[in-house]
């Protein structure tokens, strides 16, 4: 008889032995309604790229969005039109209003005008006027930057980085004015005085009006999402698994997860948090170290909130020659995120322990090992060019739109937890 146990509300097979390493993983990834979305898209021409011939967001890119076909602007591009589990990143870049003429427009003067707030949280590489629409060769170009308060009442959209204040002015009916946000519910205001307040929210999680992930995998061709490789990811290794930490109290006891993994299988902690040294100013020697000698990388967030993904999965995972043990977003915003088979979730195994011996079972097998790399050269991370798709949708037909809870949709009960697996 099979022992079912119940853990952060996902239900585990105690009893199942896991000798395919995507069992848990191969399901629809694409949600019930895909068939609609890929013929959509197939029609839009969209999910038909390859490795030579590549939209202009992806390296040497060349594909663009053409003012004059029809279905470049029907994309939908707001939460609101479109499937709830889809982050709309790559319709936002491949969108242009029907006969847009940047040209046009410039000799107009008729830009759309972003006002930021508190220019010092922006930093102070952040141009001015329209130089980051035309550097980054946005399909749709034809918005200007301005730190001025003097243009309160005339600008577009105006954006609240990371908190709140109240403008002087009186907010026109067609102004847009967006709260922008990186850091997690728990480590952010509560605003809760912001009802009716913000019409477009920009953020990571995948149903923001604007998601802005730390990074974004896009297939060239997203029925091939697997290539056979011929470099063995697990030669010449002997260590297990390493993490690079400095944050020692992370309200998920991400650091006693650890400890506890530990009690079964080798784990190398670097830095404030453990016993060995490997200097941040050192970073490339540090990642050279990872790749050579070791297996598996705690890819561990300091905050289990959904879609909540930073560098630590990508940067440090994804990107070198390890299998990221992942903490922090749940299964399901790694599978959105990530490419398929490229991780290892601690919220599906019930213990420390079960996940050790899974671990094991990897580092004794060079083929199991190495299915999780697979996915390597059927697509990229692209940069996600915020700036190109806010402009593009600021010059589409705009809906009326506002948070009437902000606070509730920002931090509901749901969202984020602590997990009680120790």
């Amino acid at each position: 008889m099979k022992t079912l146990a119940l853990h952060g509300s996902r239900l585990f097979d105690r009893s199942a032995t896991q000798i395919d390493p995507f069992a848990r993983y191969n399901t629809n990834q694409d949600g019930p309604q895909s068939s609609r979305r890929y013929k959509y898209s197939s029609q839009l021409n969209l999910l038909s790229w390859s490795t030579t011939e590549k939209p202009w967001f992806m390296i040497n890119g060349t594909i663009t969005p053409n003012p004059s076909d029809p279905f470049s602007s029907r994309l939908p591009i707001f939460p609101e039109e479109d499937e709830p589990w889809n982050d709309r990143i790559v319709n936002q870049l491949m969108y242009i209003p029907a006969n847009y003429n940047s040209s046009k427009l410039m000799e107009e003067g008729a830009l759309k005008k972003i006002l930021l707030l508190d220019k010092g949280s922006w930093g102070r590489s952040m141009p001015s006027g329209q130089n980051v629409f035309l550097q980054d060769s946005c399909p749709v170009n034809t918005c200007e930057i301005t730190f001025d308060n003097k243009h309160a009442t005339t600008a577009d959209a105006i954006i609240f980085k990371d908190h709140y204040a109240k403008p002087k002015h009186v907010k026109p009916p067609n102004q847009i004015w967006i709260l922008y946000i990186l850091e997690s519910p728990l480590h952010t205001p509560s605003f809760r005085s912001l009802n009716d307040v913000i019409n477009w929210t920009a953020s990571y999680r995948h149903d923001s009006d604007i998601v802005t992930p730390y990074e974004k995998f896009v297939y060239y061709d997203s029925d091939v999402k697997a290539h056979s490789q011929s470099t063995n990811y697990a030669k010449g290794k002997t260590k297990k698994v390493a993490w690079f930490v400095s944050n020692c109290s992370a309200r998920n006891k991400r650091l006693q997860y650890a400890r506890s993994l530990a009690e079964y299988i080798q784990v190398d902690i670097f830095g404030r948090c453990g016993s060995l040294k490997c200097s941040r100013t050192k970073a490339d020697e540090c990642f050279s170290k990872l790749d050579k000698e070791y297996k598996f990388y705690l890819s561990f967030e300091n905050s289990n909130c959904r879609d909540y993904i930073t560098e630590k999965f990508y940067s440090n995972g994804l990107n070198h020659s390890v299998i990221p043990i992942t903490m922090g977003a749940h299964p399901e915003d790694y599978k959105r995120s990530a490419p398929a088979n490229s991780f290892i979730h601690v919220d599906d195994f019930p213990s420390p322990h079960q996940l050790a011996q899974y671990l094991d079972q990897l580092d004794a097998n060079d083929t199991l090992f190495n299915q999780y790399f697979t996915w390597k050269g059927s697509g990229e991370f692209i940069n996600t060019y915020f700036w190109c798709r806010l402009c593009a949708m600021l010059h589409a037909p705009i809906k009326p739109k506002n948070y009437d809870n902000l606070a509730n949709w920002w931090y509901p009960s749901s969202i984020c937890n602590s997990n009680d697996w120790l």
